[in-house]
């Protein structure tokens, strides 16, 4: 079911402000760490918080200035509000948790596989090796493996909290703005072109070397492929559920997740980000694998509204 009739179909220049303004943005944000020591220096984490809300600001800006939606329609447009039917919502929202962390943990398997991480489950040597090299030293720690159990029950916690609210200046711009209003193209270019120009925006940082440990060219086209991948993931929530939530709360639990290959590491044995972090290749083919799925099972056909404003009770007659 695609039931677009009561969709606004949002202009061509409408979706290009959008995109000039949240690119333009993300490197106006970025501007102080290319003019200082990049990602070494004490601004680097409150900046890349700021950043993630650009694409937020864009949309903002471009609801107020052009009006694309109708004013009493946006929330609505931008899968924020009504959450209704609950049941689907929150019952997708509870998939994009843990199904985020399946796909991570796939990701990570299939790595394992193909030799391209080697793994150290029982005494976490390599978590333990940095927290020796970290100022309070393992020491004063509690054992690793503790540490690491605690880290994996906090997980969904944190993925629908801290990470949530990070995560949801991104999501209303990608998936709350930009996939509804490409969607009028056909479903796989709306949530093939959002990946792309999703990853693209994170070029600022990417150049730097954030993710990949690469300072060229290199390092974008990764982010671009994996935002791919995990874009078309999200999409498939944002229009499965006709929300943005899904979307947020998925998104959350993949930064919860981000940095688990490096903490299950062996200490002394190589990886390379490109091939074993989730945004990376082992990534690209767990995603590929749960979007063949999807296909399969039909779910990228059921796109369904959500459910308009409660129509007004008739009075009750009084007596």
């Amino acid at each position: 079911m695609n039931d677009e009739s009561s969709t606004p179909r949002i202009p061509p220049l409408a979706t290009g402000a959008f995109l000039v303004l949240a690119l333009g943005l993300a490197w106006l944000v970025a501007l102080p760490l290319w003019l200082g020591p990049g990602l070494a220096t004490p601004l680097a984490s409150p900046l890349l918080s700021v950043m993630m809300y650009t694409p937020a600001v864009a949309v903002l800006i471009v609801m107020l200035v052009l009006r694309p939606v109708p004013q009493g329609q946006r929330l609505r447009f931008l899968g924020i509000w009504p959450l209704r039917p609950a049941k689907r919502v929150v019952w997708l929202s509870v998939i994009a948790v843990f199904g985020t962390f399946l796909v991570v943990f796939l990701a990570l398997a299939i790595a394992v596989a193909f030799g391209w991480i080697t793994l150290d489950l029982v005494h976490f040597s390599g978590f333990a090796e940095a927290l020796a090299a970290g100022p309070a030293g393992a020491a004063e720690l509690p054992p690793p493996g503790l540490l690491v159990l605690v880290q994996l029950i906090a997980m969904p916690f944190a993925a629908v909290t801290v990470n949530a609210l990070a995560a949801f200046g991104e999501e209303l711009g990608w998936r709350g703005f930009l996939v509804p209003a490409l969607r009028q193209h056909g479903t796989w270019p709306a949530l093939l072109i959002s990946g792309a120009l999703w990853g693209l925006w994170h070029a600022p940082i990417i150049l730097l070397g954030y993710n990949f440990g690469r300072t060229d060219i290199t390092g974008v086209l990764l982010m671009i492929a994996g935002c791919i991948a995990w874009g078309v993931l999200l999409g498939w929530l944002r229009l499965r559920s006709a929300s943005m939530w899904p979307a947020v709360f998925a998104h959350g639990a993949l930064n919860a997740a981000a940095g688990i290959p490096f903490v299950l590491q062996a200490a002394g044995t190589p990886a390379d980000p490109a091939l074993v972090i989730a945004l990376g290749a082992s990534g690209w083919i767990a995603g590929a694998v749960v979007v063949v799925v999807l296909l399969l099972t039909g779910q990228f056909r059921r796109q369904p509204q959500l459910a308009g404003p409660r129509a007004p009770q008739p009075p009750v007659p009084q007596r």
